[in-house]
Order: structure tokens, then C-alpha cells, then sequence
């Protein structure tokens, strides 16, 4: 796992040694995603320049290092991820060419040779694996950069005046001095509804995030904000929706053996490293699942890691306990105070680059910085819920719309203001309700549902919120079933942009390569072609994966409620933070500032505190930007603020 950035520059006023220094300046930056090695290159006549950091898992020797060359001399790769199935592609490349002189025995030189035989977009239909890449066409002058299937790895680029950068963090491109930063108000308020930000935008104007699946190729004489559009070589709802309208004709028996054996090959490919490895384990179905299918390929006992919180119904770490000593694993857990997770949050601004509020994001650092003081990969249980309907907001949205949805609009719409004006009960369901009853189709319910502002325009001065995927129809799945509509949505949208960018940004702030099996695209692209009902049975989401994990784990140990991996922020808001809160919620702050209307956050933030009505992931989203803004935006001067 590394970390890559670069630029286009053809200004002439730039010489080769200026522009050394401002890419390893730009390297120096996410020198915590690659700490073992460091390495930039350039061609000058072209005004191209690549920067790279190493973190060593695969061919530790100096073969392995980056920016790496093709054989042919015709390519040149800055390569974040891994190829899992290098070795397979490396046999077919020898067959189709004799024997090879190979350098060393990297998946990136596997890379580049699949590049060179079979070009760009075939050679990336036949990567398994997790990667970003900037890739220098010297023939061609042609700059090519590239993201896995389901974006388990970043990429951002953009114009800065006539530079073209693009790295793994928005840190490597505000190092270069032709940036200027400037706080895109749209995206804020996409930013506001959803608690991340959705690709493709980025919150930085000019800047975007390369989607999941695709590539853009980008001439290196373009002319300044040429910015072609990218490519895509696979796509996620194009599987989702193939899938669905065309389902296998499986048993229950047969399905789980078939799973069992595209699982086990994802994770047994995921094993290979030359340095020590282990797994993230919650003790829930995913994560044991993968551990327990690590553990039947393992002569020694897997190293799994697990975070426990004093806090009644915040702690897994007792579940996650007895499934490693049934599966016999040599496992490490370590109880955090609310003060040790707590002093994560100063860190989260830069950490994160932009702005992000899950508030899982505080446990999962500290279960990979526990696990890098033993492995330097670890293994991760994401993604099982998208592919198989684990989480209860589908059957929670699926059970209002057959409750609501054939009422007419005007009634419902009537009803929500008559819910709207009860007192407010624990949990603020009446309001709840009033909220999604007057949603005019299924669709716009989830959107609700997925929704934490649901006006943030009213929120953020002067924005107006851009289309996403939840709110285009033209990109909607045609087929399938409410439930499997929303899976798909979150395939596309949450699971890249929030869970995946909470794992890749907690792991690598730490040096940890993190490796999520139940995303191999052949396990996404079977799970989509199984029927509903064998996701879901008997009142059980996960239904088929829990049949795997029960031929390696007893029921006992694994039905449970599911549970999550949370810490208490409302509490926190309401004690030890909240100096801090109302330090960045100050209304003449705000006002300031000039970005954020305070009206609706300060009534929120009253109403929290006074316990009259739970905030808080409202107010965390919130206080993640003015934090954000604080810390990474410092540098930013923003507009005079309004009124």
C-alpha cells in the first residue's frame, strides 16, 4: 500500500529542479501512507512529474521501487493497491510471450507488462484488486489515471490555473504552489445531508474525485481545464442490475458452497504479503466470517485485533473474544477510555482531508493503530451488508412504503403535519415519520432516509445542491425490489464514499495496509445474482452468509442484534465536548465565517443539550466541517460573511 501524487505543468518557467522539490514536497505529504520508501520522477520536456511513498508488502528488495518503468521503457506507473492474481496474470503473460526477464517478483511489473500487451482498458478488466494509479504513456504522451472496481483506493485531481494535479490526498496537491483552495459551497451542502462527500465532487472548487470502475486519459498538451470525462470498465449498478434480472437457479445447499469457494479463494488471495498480516474481528458476521476463512488456510494462528469500549451497547469486544478462541486465533484486544477515543478527534480534520462525520471513524483508527503494532496488514469484514442486506434501515424504509406509500400525497402530507405538532418522545419518532410520510415514491424515501439535513441548502450560504447517483433517476437499477434498490444505491454511494474512505483514511494514517475480501468483484458480482430470499429468510438479513460462517462458528456465538461500530457521541456532546462544540458552534463564529446560516444549528444544539430532542449527528456533521475548516483550512480566506 503506497500513496502517489503528481502534476502536469507545461509552464516553461518551471525548472527540472524547482519542480523536484515540489513533488517530493507533494510526496513528503502522505509520507504515512508509504513510509519504507520514497521516489519521484519526471520528463521535463513533457512538464509531467510522478511522486510516490512505498509502504513494502510485496517484493520488499529495491525492485519493487516506484515510480517504476515498463520493460519496454514505454510506460511509467505510480501504483497505489494491490493486484491480487499477479501471479496468474504473470503466467499468462509468460505463456502468450516465453519466459520473461522479470526485475523482481512485484505486482506493479506485472502491471505495467499486462499495460504494454493488452493496453489500458483490458489490462484493467483483468486486475483483481484494490489500486489507484497514475500511469505516464511516453509513446502516446498521453497520462492515464485509473481506480479499482468498487473504490476501495482514492484518487483526486483537478486544474490549479495551467497545473493538472492529482494524488491519494488532497494534502499531496495543496503542497504544490499553483493551488488555491477554495471551499466549494454545493458540495458543502451535499456534504451536510449525507456526512461525507459524494464522488465525484470534492470540497475543494476544481477538484474531483475519479468514480469507482473507471479511468480518464488526459493528453499532456491540454490545454489548461481541459478535463476529459472518465471512462468507465466496469460498473457496479450495471452488475446490480444484470444481476437481479437475471438470477441463479441455486439451492440454499448449493448457493452456500459456491459462496464458500469464491470467499475463500478472495481471502486466501488477500494472505499473500511478505510481512506480517493479521485481521480486524468484531465478533459479527462479516468480519468472522473472513477471519474464519483465513484461519481454516492458516498453518499458525491469525493475529485478530479488537477495540472495546466500557460503555454498555457500545462494546463488541466480549463477542469478539469468544469467536477468536473458538476459531483459535491469537488475538489482541485493548479497551479504550472515553478520554483515549476522545483524544482522537483533534485528528480527525487532517486525517480525513476533507470534510467526513461518520463517528466511526474514531474506533476504526483505533483498532488499526492497534493492529499496526503487530501486523502491517490486516484484513477487514467490509461490504457484507451492501451484497447481502444486512442493514435494518432496508427493512425499516421497505416496511413504511408498504405501510404509507399507497396513501395519497395530500394525505400523507397531512398526517406528517399533524405528527409534526406532537410533543416530542424519546427517539423522536412522531417526527421521524412526519419527516418520510410526505416522500412522493420509494426512491425519494430512501434519500430521506439517507438524508441527516434534509435542507441543507437552508443551511450553507449561497449553495445549491449538485445531482448525485440518489438523486438521478437515468442511473437507477431498472430492476429488482425496494430492498434491492437501496443495496445497490449504497454499493455506489455510501460504501465508497463513507465506509471505504473511513478504512482507507484510518488504516494508512497509521502505515496499515487494510484488505477487504467481500469486495473481490466476482463475490459482488455472484452475490447479485442471488435471489432475495436467500439474503433474506426467516426474519434473518445476511441469511446465506450467516450459513457459511455456521460451518465454522455456532449459532450461539453469532446471533445477535446487530450492534455497529459506534461511541457515544450524544453523551460526549452533552459532557467532556462541550466546551468544544460551543466553541465552533458560537453563533458570531458562524456568522463570521460566513458559510453556515447558525439559526437551525443553534436551535439543534439547544434542543440537545436540553434533552429535549437527540442532535447529535446533526450537529456532528456540523462540528466535523468547523473542525475541518479550523484545522485544514486554515489557509483559506473565505468571503466576506454574510449576513
Amino acid at each position: 500500500m503506497c500513496g502517489l501524487c503528481g502534476f502536469v505543468d507545461q509552464s516553461p518557467a518551471r525548472d527540472v529542479p524547482t519542480r523536484q522539490a515540489v513533488l517530493t514536497a507533494m510526496a513528503e505529504r502522505i509520507r504515512h501512507r508509504g513510509p519504507d520508501d520514497s521516489g519521484i520522477w519526471q520528463d521535463a520536456e513533457a512538464g509531467i512529474g510522478l511522486g510516490h511513498r512505498r509502504l513494502s508488502v510485496l517484493d520488499l528488495s529495491p525492485e519493487g521501487h516506484q515510480p517504476m518503468r515498463s520493460r519496454c521503457g514505454r510506460f511509467v506507473i505510480a501504483f497505489n493497491g494491490e493486484i491480487y492474481n499477479y501471479r496468474e496474470i504473470r503466467a499468462e503473460l509468460e505463456a502468450a510471450e516465453g519466459p520473461i526477464p522479470w526485475r523482481g517478483h512485484s505486482d506493479t511489473e506485472v502491471m505495467l507488462a499486462a499495460i504494454a500487451r493488452w493496453g489500458l482498458r483490458d489490462a484493467l478488466k483483468r486486475f483483481n484488486g484494490m489500486f489507484a494509479f497514475a500511469l505516464w504513456d511516453r509513446e502516446e504522451r498521453l497520462l492515464h489515471l485509473a481506480r479499482d472496481r468498487l473504490g476501495e483506493k482514492p484518487l483526486y485531481y483537478g486544474w490549479m490555473g495551467g497545473v493538472f494535479l492529482f494524488g491519494s490526498e488532497l494534502k499531496a496537491l495543496r503542497a504544490h504552489p499553483a493551488w488555491r483552495g477554495e471551499v466549494d459551497r454545493n458540495v458543502l451542502a451535499l456534504f451536510l445531508r449525507h456526512g461525507y462527500v459524494p464522488a465525484p465532487h470534492a470540497i475543494y472548487k476544481g477538484i474531483r474525485k475519479l468514480p469507482p470502475g473507471s479511468f480518464l486519459s488526459l493528453p499532456g498538451a491540454a490545454p489548461a481545464g481541459q478535463e476529459p470525462a472518465p471512462q468507465t470498465y466496469w460498473s457496479a449498478l450495471q452488475v446490480a442490475g444484470e444481476g437481479v434480472a437475471n438470477p441463479l437457479a441455486m439451492g440454499p445447499e448449493q448457493a452456500t458452497d459456491a459462496l464458500e469457494a469464491l470467499l475463500r479463494d478472495a481471502v486466501g488471495l488477500r494472505m499473500e504479503a511478505d510481512v506480517p498480516l493479521g485481521a480486524f474481528l468484531s465478533g459479527g458476521i462479516d468480519s468472522s466470517t473472513v477471519v474464519a476463512l483465513m484461519q481454516a488456510q492458516s498453518s499458525q494462528p491469525v493475529n485478530t485485533f479488537s477495540i472495546g469500549f466500557h460503555e454498555k451497547g457500545f462494546n463488541e469486544a466480549a463477542h469478539a473474544a469468544e469467536v477468536a478462541r473458538h476459531l483459535g486465533t491469537r488475538h489482541t484486544e485493548l479497551y479504550v477510555s472515553p478520554e483515549e477515543a476522545m483524544a482522537v478527534i483533534p485528528l480527525l480534520p487532517t486525517l480525513y482531508d476533507e470534510p467526513f462525520s461518520d463517528s466511526s471513524q474514531v474506533p476504526t483508527y483505533l483498532v488499526s493503530k492497534l493492529a499496526r503494532q503487530h501486523v502491517t496488514v490486516a484484513l477487514s469484514g467490509d461490504g457484507g451488508d451492501e451484497f447481502f442486506a444486512g442493514y435494518d434501515r432496508y427493512f425499516f424504509a421497505d416496511s413504511l412504503w408498504r405501510g404509507f406509500g399507497w396513501l395519497p400525497l395530500g394525505l400523507r402530507r397531512g398526517l406528517a403535519r399533524v405528527l409534526d405538532s406532537l410533543p416530542r418522545l424519546p427517539g423522536d419518532l412522531p417526527q421521524k415519520l412526519a419527516g418520510v410520510l410526505p416522500a412522493p415514491s420509494r426512491e425519494e424515501l430512501f434519500h430521506y432516509l439517507s438524508s441527516y439535513w434534509r435542507q441543507p441548502g437552508r443551511l450553507v450560504h449561497g449553495a445549491q445542491e449538485p445531482p448525485t447517483v440518489l438523486t438521478d433517476p437515468a442511473r437507477w437499477p431498472r430492476s429488482g425490489s425496494f430492498i434491492e434498490f437501496m443495496m445497490a444505491m449504497d454499493m455506489v454511494a455510501y460504501l465508497p464514499d463513507d465506509i471505504l474512505v473511513k478504512v482507507d483514511r484510518a488504516s494508512m494514517g497509521v502505515s496499515l495496509e487494510a484488505r477487504v475480501p467481500l469486495l473481490d468483484h466476482r463475490v459482488a458480482e455472484f452475490a447479485w445474482q442471488l435471489p432475495l430470499d436467500l439474503k433474506v429468510r426467516d426474519g434473518q438479513r445476511k441469511w446465506l452468509l450467516r450459513q457459511l460462517l455456521y460451518r465454522h462458528v455456532p449459532r450461539q456465538l453469532i446471533d445477535r442484534p446487530k450492534q455497529g461500530f459506534a461511541v457515544p457521541i450524544d453523551a460526549w456532546l452533552r459532557g467532556p465536548l462541550r466546551a468544544w462544540a460551543e466553541e465552533l458552534l458560537a453563533e458570531s463564529r458562524l456568522r463570521r465565517e460566513g458559510y453556515l446560516d447558525p439559526t437551525d444549528i443553534r436551535v439543534r444544539w439547544q434542543e440537545h443539550l436540553a434533552g429535549t430532542r437527540r442532535g447529535h449527528e446533526h450537529l456532528w456533521h456540523v462540528l466535523m466541517f468547523q473542525a475541518w475548516l479550523a484545522e485544514e483550512g486554515a489557509s483559506q480566506r473565505p468571503p466576506a460573511a454574510l449576513s
